[in-house]
């Protein structure tokens, strides 16, 4: 089972849902901006990814923070914190296969590799 986290309206996540579409591959949709995320699900995307490629730093939540509440966040758990209630600032879409982070972001290449699907 593919699991996809992200936002609707996110245009990385929208290229993603389109591959997954024209590729044939069944996934379900988790929106964490209405549902949220838990703690547990971000440390573990945390120890998989590294915490500095599951915040998104070049988004505008985060640019939105002054520069000592960005400095602030310097290491996995205020990371955390921090995402927890920013869901919009996580990096995304995060891929799952079998309840296990696989992809960060949209990069056909690495979905076609990850996801074991051939094109042609």
């Amino acid at each position: 089972m593919i699991k996809l986290y992200g936002i609707p309206n996110c245009n990385t996540v929208k290229k993603a849902q389109d591959w997954l579409k024209t590729n044939g591959v069944t996934y379900e949709f988790h929106d964490f901006k209405k549902k949220g995320i838990t703690a547990d699900k971000l440390t573990e995307w945390c120890r998989i990814f590294g915490w500095e490629k599951v915040i998104n730093k070049a988004g505008l939540t985060f640019k939105k923070l002054t520069k000592e509440e960005q400095a602030a966040i310097n290491s996995e758990i205020p990371a955390i914190a921090y995402l927890i209630n920013n869901t919009s600032a996580i990096k995304r879409p995060i891929v799952e296969t079998n309840d296990k982070a696989v992809l960060l972001g949209f990069k056909e290449e690495e979905y076609q590799t990850k996801l074991g699907v051939s094109i042609g």
